[in-house]
């Protein structure tokens, strides 16, 4: 197997960093006051392997409860427990294509087929009428929403439509949600087979951190405990990452930042000749008026700036383009 590719991370900083849609700001203030209160002693122990605290402080944000939440290290580690849990070997999941590019290989740890679904392309990445009959022997369905890598968001209807006629379980992978007009979190309470994904990467700004969580029926949720590892989230990050959680005000005004940068950046682009798909996350798909993305990716890591860039025949066309703060944006724009 080929392994997943992470985004490059450099050694030093002389980079602008646009390529592994980090948030540009730091944390909450809230998460270093935790760090700096937080007692090293109890370090020796075992974290709690439930977390329940955590998971009572997602539940409350989204009006669950914790029973319906499970968390891990990193959205990752989350994919890693769907699969374990709902697919079994020589058993096939789905997804869509172009999507998260983890989704394959972790259909070939888990020694099964991944059934790969063309999105529809029309100036805009579109998911095909007929997703659940093509997916129909798949037990699991991954759906990235926003998509990445192209920050589509797809219609909600569309998504219900799946979660109705498809019979296994659906994964929409949020990862992005919180920088979209909305999300699909309100569908648990109809659709059982649902799961919702989470992560504090990308709109707590913490990548380094490694937490993330998923939303879903208690049924699901008891079986997806089994398949963890049993102490898969630090007492540490379980503390930081409640603090982050906790504080709604700054986790609401870089939200409203990043998006307010993503306008401009799109604007910009737009107006430069680009081709930019409609995005609803904190990165932009765009390809140059000369179609020629893997030239502008090189181009601009001569100048010093890191976009993300994916070969094909569908990719190869665009880069994916992180929304930094507005002075990182602006370098951005004057070297393209």
């Amino acid at each position: 197997m080929s392994g997943y590719t992470p985004g490059e991370q450099p050694k030093d900083m002389k980079y602008v960093k646009l390529n592994t849609n980090e948030n540009p700001y730091p944390p909450s203030p809230a998460v270093a006051k935790a760090m700096k209160s937080f007692c090293t002693d109890r370090l020796r122990l075992y974290p709690d392997p439930l977390a329940c605290e955590l998971r009572k402080t997602i539940a409350d944000i989204f009006r669950l409860k914790p029973e319906n939440i499970i968390v891990g290290n990193g959205s990752d580690d989350i994919l890693t427990i769907t699969t374990r849990a709902f697919v079994g070997e020589g058993e096939p999941l789905a997804s869509f294509e172009p999507s998260y590019s983890l989704y394959p290989v972790l259909a070939e740890l888990q020694a099964c087929r991944c059934i790969k679904i063309p999105l529809r392309y029309d100036g805009d990445f579109h998911i095909p009428p007929d997703s659940a009959e093509k997916a129909k022997d798949a037990r699991l369905f991954y759906i990235a929403r926003p998509n990445a890598p192209t920050g589509t968001l797809f219609p909600i209807d569309e998504i219900k439509k799946i979660c109705r006629k498809f019979k296994g379980v659906v994964f929409v992978d949020e990862a992005y949600a919180d920088f979209a007009d909305d999300n699909c979190v309100g569908l648990l309470k109809e659709f059982p087979n649902l799961i919702v994904g989470r992560t504090l990467s990308k709109s707590y700004s913490l990548a380094g951190l490694r937490l993330g969580y998923a939303l879903a029926s208690r049924e699901i949720i008891e079986g997806m405990m089994k398949v963890k590892d049993s102490y898969n989230v630090g007492m540490l990050v379980q503390a930081l990452a409640v603090a982050a959680l906790k504080d709604r005000k700054y986790f609401n005004e870089t939200k409203k930042k990043i998006c307010r940068t993503r306008a401009f950046l799109v604007k910009s682009l737009n107006e430069k000749g680009f081709e930019v798909c409609g995005s609803q996350s904190n990165f932009v798909f765009a390809a140059p008026p000369d179609n020629d993305g893997g030239g502008l990716y090189r181009r601009l890591k001569k100048n010093g700036i890191l976009v993300r860039y994916f070969k094909g025949p569908v990719t190869g066309r665009f880069v994916r383009i992180t929304v930094g703060t507005d002075g990182e944006i602006r370098t951005l724009l004057r070297n393209t």
